[in-house]
């Protein structure tokens, strides 16, 4: 029976078999022995999403003929779907990017999409795309955000008052449309904005077929981490999210990781301690370097008791969240004193109905609703 760690490292290393050729091996020898808990896999390929990148990859080496055939049509079904999905995602996005443009505003693609426009799959349905995330200069900021609503995108939310967000606009959707559109001015929390932000990425922006403007190589991975490691707090946590970490891979073929991080001064940990746990993921991949340092080792300590006593990893993640959203809330708290913004936003949730309601239920002091 595998346990959750080595599940994990399985998934991974088959990440990687369409490239390199030990992991491609190794696998295919653990495959041979029929001792592999399939269940175990997609539950877990499927939480990190990676599930259709786990099909393409033991697809493009030939080695589905080792799965059970009901799993291998299952997968088959939901990469389907979400090469389907994404094909409608690059659409979207050049319909977007042609509508910008035309008011004189340049978005710069970020993420899964702008991975999705630069062509880094094999098979575009191996990557999982949730929003449609891009970034413009501060200045066409709210026009950008004008002009979407102007032609007929509305907010997801359906609250009349949203969180001031220093990174990025509320959400939007379309009713013809698959996917929300997220409006950046910033992309990472404010803490490190002063490190990455417009004004860097820009300087070396690819420009790619149909006017589209995408991030450089190094900028692609950096933000691949940052997006787990910063903005969904993963330095506090010491996990790992495949998804972002299989991109990283990619890209680590792409330009030299070690030439990418040391552009930074503050972000240099969260960036090296990330490609350290991806090293070791996946096997010891020689794209993969990073500078072995104390924080580094320490990480890969926190990282690897995650990983291998589940107990202490749900507890830990647990007094983690909470002491992060203390913290997030003292400073919510902290910064409506002196701006009005925050201010109007928190007189408008603590004299919201259905939140006092939902904070009731949470906290114990009344019962939900039982649906008849």
């Amino acid at each position: 029976m595998m346990n959750y760690k080595e599940t994990l490292f399985f998934i991974a290393k088959c990440l990687t078999i369409s490239l390199e050729k030990n992991n491609r091996e190794d696998i295919e020898s653990q495959l041979k022995k029929n001792q592999v808990n399939w269940e175990q896999v997609v539950q877990i390929s499927t939480a990190h999403y990676v599930f259709p990148a786990l099909y393409c990859n033991l697809k493009r080496a030939n080695f589905l003929h080792y799965l059970p055939e009901d799993l291998v049509e299952y997968m088959q079904h939901i990469t389907d779907l979400n090469r389907e999905r994404n094909q409608q995602i690059i659409e979207q996005a050049k319909e977007v990017n042609l509508l910008l443009l035309a008011n004189n505003i340049t978005p710069i693609f970020l993420k899964g999409t702008g991975n999705l426009l630069e062509g880094l799959y094999q098979d575009i349905a191996e990557r999982m795309v949730g929003d449609i995330d891009f970034i413009v200069e501060k200045q066409f900021y709210d026009t950008a955000y004008q002009v979407l609503k102007e032609n007929g995108y509305v907010n997801v939310s359906k609250e009349d008052y949203s969180f001031p967000q220093f990174k990025h606009q509320p959400r939007l959707c379309k009713d013809d449309k698959i996917a929300a559109l997220e409006v950046h001015k910033e992309l990472l929390l404010e803490k490190y904005a002063d490190e990455f932000n417009y004004n860097f990425i820009i300087k070396d922006t690819v420009n790619a077929e149909n006017g589209i403007k995408l991030l450089s190589f190094s900028n692609q991975l950096c933000l691949s981490i940052f997006a787990t490691q910063i903005n969904d707090d993963g330095i506090y946590f010491k996990t790992i999210a495949l998804r972002n970490a299989y991109d990283v891979f990619l890209l680590s073929k792409k330009t030299a990781t070690l030439q990418a991080i040391h552009k930074f001064d503050k972000l240099f940990n969260p960036l090296n301690n990330y490609l350290a746990i991806c090293n070791i993921v996946f096997n010891e991949i020689d794209s993969l370097k990073f500078e072995e340092t104390e924080d580094s080792k320490n990480h890969l300590l926190s990282f690897d008791k995650n990983i291998t006593d589940l107990k202490y990893a749900k507890n830990k993640s647990k007094k983690t969240s909470q002491l992060l959203f203390i913290k997030t809330r003292l400073n919510i708290i902290k910064t409506s004193l002196s701006n009005k913004e925050y201010r109007t936003w928190l007189l408008k949730r603590i004299t919201d109905k259905d939140w006092q309601n939902q904070k009731m239920i949470q906290l114990g002091f009344k019962n939900p609703k039982k649906e008849s």
